[in-house]
């Protein structure tokens, strides 16, 4: 008996024993799944921080590779804007080359229509000498003619033979004074329009 009771002893030592070790384990077990719960949240944490993560490359990708298309259709552009540039300079210079000529050929022209004008000037000029001439030395004439007259009827001698040369030039002998009839004349002097102009295709 009283080894039974000595083994009922141990055993319920040993049943306390593992009460206690079956309750720490308990203790522990839910301590591990409160830990194992946190860790499961911090990698549903990580892998929504990483999914994001992951759609924001993507996109950042997508970024860069419509930057670079961007810059692709840049190029093309500043290419041809370069191209029309060197088209438009070289434009530009042959425009620029053209009023030269055109500026040289505007002055040739207006040096040639001066000259011509001057020239116009120039025979005007002699026109009006030569008018000017004639119309002293018709003026000379005249007053010639006025003193003869008067001479003539100062001296009663003279007026026979006055009026013989009348009338030889009134018969046929006054060839010179129909030449002279063949010259306009205005208010006693000979006009200026007798004279022909020889003027440039410009006057």
């Amino acid at each position: 008996m009283a080894s039974l009771e000595s083994q009922i002893s141990s055993l319920r030592d040993e049943l306390a024993t593992v009460y206690k070790t079956q309750g720490q384990n308990a203790q522990r077990l839910l301590s591990m799944n409160e830990t194992l719960r946190e860790k499961e949240e911090l990698a549903r944490i990580d892998s929504e921080n990483y999914r994001k993560t992951k759609d924001e490359i993507a996109s950042l990708k997508r970024k860069v590779d419509q930057h670079a298309e961007l810059m692709a259709e840049k190029d093309r552009t500043v290419q041809i804007l370069h191209d029309e540039i060197s088209t438009l300079q070289l434009e530009l210079g042959q425009i620029e080359e053209r009023n030269q000529t055109l500026t040289k050929d505007n002055a040739k022209l207006l040096q040639r229509w001066l000259d011509a004008k001057q020239a116009e000037a120039n025979k005007m000029n002699e026109a009006n000498e030569f008018y000017e001439n004639m119309r002293s030395r018709h003026q000379a004439v005249l007053n010639w003619r006025e003193g003869s007259v008067e001479e003539v009827a100062a001296d009663p001698r003279n007026s026979a033979d006055t009026t013989s040369q009348t009338s030889e030039s009134v018969s046929g002998k006054g060839g010179r004074s129909e030449e002279r009839q063949t010259i306009p004349v205005k208010d006693g002097m000979q006009s200026p329009t007798s004279q022909t102009l020889d003027l440039t295709p410009n006057g």
